[in-house]
């Protein structure tokens, strides 16, 4: 199959799918567009922060849209194209979308609380602190990895096989590029909250900022090493995790969604132009060196197809910006599709490679696969290879930082959360209750605990990730189907979502465990595998007691 075909497909089911099933939802369900939105109901100028449909959505896309969809798309190639096109596309529409919509949408008509709290209201507070607890230590982990990985694509200096230490000017432009984005937010921020102008005078405003600071940050690289990357970054997410989100979250995504948009569009055009033959077998087995498909290839698509972070993202600060509730359609739904085309771009790419290309060219990473694939195709219309390559490279590195305040917020939220019920009453707290529950304490031991952990090492327990990552899409779509069927709502598409996540995720932590016992038992384990194999269990049962409670409240009778 050629590429442009594998596109035009991916176009019109994704198009289609927003126009068709995503409205149907919509109907469903029931958008009061003359609603008071949590935004305004509660609006704290923190938080809660009514935002035009263009700057939540790019606050919602370029949260949930990093490496992800780059990475599994291209590592889950070995099954073949068809099985990854397949489930990016099924995965993408019915589990993915609907997951993002139910989980804002759940959120929206509960006054912008997460799916904590929609846990406790619908199915317990067992469940919830459950869940909360889970949520707080899955962002820990993402923030000691992602602070890391950015850390590592800024490092200006290298060390080669010879023991000299050289600048490496790539990593100094993307530095350069993506503190220009962080300084340019802010003023971006303050323009779109007091100027007041029309969205295509805010939009020519962002992409003049982008350009500037693309080119700046190619001209002018910094150099700084990898420790004082690590105390920028905290210290960073830090200040803007806290800060209001009309004056950095916001428009801070909002510039970087378009350097997306602009990236996929690219590959778009590169991609019609170029017309790439598919180099990759359309199926080559259920059983890869080891690796089984079911589950593996769902855990490894994860973001491009459905994943369990998109309903923190969803619930946790998007909901709380939505101006409209005819907007969270295009706000979730919509992000969702467009990450689905993003991963469909990735396939393509990787596809476009012969057998052993792509290492013969030094590309041995997910995003350079990417990025030299993607400047392959525009080199046909004469574009600067190198240059392309470069952009693209920066774009997919500046994505993890953007993801990186979003995923502190959510973790400073998750631990507040977990101290406070529904019907705590905050004025009257306890002195416990209200340094436990201050916005500065939650972030401090969230972001201490994760630096931690940046510099013992995650990677001990990062491949679990994956599994974890799945396990959360459960539980959300557990407590959005209980909440439609509460509420009356019909939920039963939900439910094959569901029940088949499940299957995955318990799959593939059954797996884990199994492998690593086997191994506790015959060789031993060292520490790494030990903690995996801890952690793996205590997801299972964690993800096994939340599941039931939720399970039982889909089957209890409905009442009159």
């Amino acid at each position: 199959m050629s590429g442009i075909l594998m596109m035009v497909i991916a176009i019109v089911v994704l198009g289609g799918a927003y126009l068709l099933y995503g409205r149907y939802l919509q109907n469903k369900w029931g958008i009061d567009p003359k609603a008071k939105t949590p935004a305004y109901e509660m609006e704290d100028g923190v938080d809660y922060v009514p935002a035009d449909t263009n700057v939540v959505f790019g606050h919602q896309f370029a949260s949930i849209a990093g490496a992800g969809p780059i990475n599994g798309p291209i590592q889950a190639a070995i099954f073949g194209w068809l099985p990854v096109m397949l489930w990016i596309l099924i995965g993408g529409v019915f589990f993915g979308a609907v997951q993002d919509f139910a989980s804002m949408y759940a959120s929206v008509k509960n006054k912008g609380r997460t799916i904590g709290y929609i846990i406790e209201e619908y199915i317990g507070k067992l469940g919830k602190k459950l869940f909360l607890l889970f949520c707080w230590l899955f962002c820990i982990l993402v923030v000691a990895a992602f602070a890391d990985v950015v850390a590592g694509t800024f490092n200006g200096f290298a060390t080669n096989d010879a023991g000299v230490v050289a600048k490496v000017a790539a990593n100094g432009a993307v530095a350069t590029t993506s503190m220009l984005f962080i300084l340019e937010a802010v003023v971006l921020g303050f323009f779109l909250k007091y100027t007041k102008f029309n969205k295509w005078i805010n939009t020519a405003v962002a992409i003049v900022l982008l350009v500037a600071a693309i080119a700046l940050g190619l001209n002018f690289p910094m150099y700084v090493s990898l420790g004082t990357w690590h105390i920028i970054i905290f210290a960073y997410i830090l200040v803007a995790s806290v800060a209001p989100v009309w004056a950095l979250l916001q428009p801070r995504d909002y510039l970087n969604s378009y350097l997306l948009i602009f990236m996929i569009v690219g590959a778009v055009i590169g991609v019609f132009v170029a017309n790439p033959s598919c180099n990759l077998k359309a199926f080559t087995s259920f059983n890869v060196d080891g690796q089984y498909m079911f589950p593996i290839l769902f855990v490894t698509i994860a973001c491009g197809a459905v994943s369990g972070f998109h309903s923190l993202v969803s619930s946790g600060t998007a909901s709380k910006q939505i101006k409209n509730e005819k907007n969270m359609l295009p706000v979730s739904f919509g992000a969702m599709l467009m990450e689905s085309m993003l991963a469909i771009i990735a396939l393509i790419a990787v596809a476009s490679f012969a057998d052993g290309e792509a290492a013969a060219q030094g590309l041995t990473t997910q995003p350079q696969i990417f990025a030299g694939a993607i400047a392959n195709f525009l080199s046909v219309v004469g574009l600067p290879h190198s240059l392309v390559f470069t952009l693209i490279n920066l774009a997919v590195s500046a994505f993890a930082l953007t993801s990186l305040d979003s995923v502190a917020r959510v973790g400073r939220l998750s631990f507040q959360e977990f101290f406070l019920d529904s019907d705590t009453d905050e004025e009257n707290m306890s002195p416990f209750l209200k340094v436990v529950t201050n916005k500065y304490f939650a972030t401090v031991i969230t972001l201490v605990l994760a630096y931690m952990l940046t510099k013992v090492g995650y990677a001990e327990i990062w491949p679990l990730f994956g599994s974890a990552n799945q396990l959360l899409s459960v539980l959300a779509l557990v407590a959005c189907a209980v909440f439609l069927k509460k509420t009356k709502r019909q939920g039963c598409m939900l439910w094959i979502p569901m029940v088949f996540m499940m299957a995955v995720t318990f799959t593939a932590l059954g797996m884990t465990i199994t492998k690593l016992s086997k191994a506790l038992f015959s060789t031993g384990l060292d520490l790494g595998n030990t903690l995996q194999l801890v952690f793996a269990v205590l997801l299972l049962i964690l993800g096994v007691l939340v599941a039931i409670q939720g399970v039982k409240k889909l089957l209890e009778k409905q009442e009159a």
